[in-house]
């Protein structure tokens, strides 16, 4: 009975996740373009990515508008994204929210996101993730994805 439930509450948890990724495919010598702003995960990512090595930029704004909704104002901005970019990465994220309950001992908020990391020079897409967890398990997570994808000795 007891393996049944530990069985159960590691299958939720792993639910939560689902991530795709190209091992061995990031180089840490290269630029990567993230959107300004965010919630936790986008602001992170862009943090990660600055301490792994890479040169993290924001673009030149060009334009910024709000929109209002029944309950908030959205900002928009428009960016110029320069040439010498090698990666884009893109983060959309719901709200934080603050959970003591379940993230008691892991960084109190809980993030609910997508990460999606292109290479603008092949096309192609590196990293799709789709997440929710405690803000210290995605960080520990996205190092771990991220171990992997710079990785360059990868064993078949």
């Amino acid at each position: 009975m007891k393996l049944f439930f530990g069985s159960m509450l590691l299958f939720i948890l792993t639910a939560c996740n689902s991530v795709y990724f190209q091992p061995a495919s990031l180089d840490t010598s290269q630029t990567f373009y993230a959107d300004r702003g965010g919630y936790g995960m986008r602001k992170s990512i862009k943090q990660k990515m600055d301490e792994r090595g890479y040169k993290v930029i924001v673009g030149t704004a060009t334009a910024s508008r709000d929109a209002t909704t029944n309950s908030e104002n959205i900002e928009i901005d428009s960016a110029v994204i320069p040439d010498n970019v090698r990666y884009i990465v893109k983060v959309s994220e719901r709200r934080e929210k603050f959970n003591p309950f379940w993230c008691l001992f892991n960084g109190f908020w809980w993030w609910n996101f997508n990460v999606s990391v292109a290479d603008q020079e092949t096309g192609t897409e590196l990293l799709a993730w789709r997440g929710r967890a405690c803000q210290n398990s995605a960080l520990r997570m996205l190092d771990d994805i991220l171990d992997e994808m710079e990785a360059k000795d990868v064993r078949q």
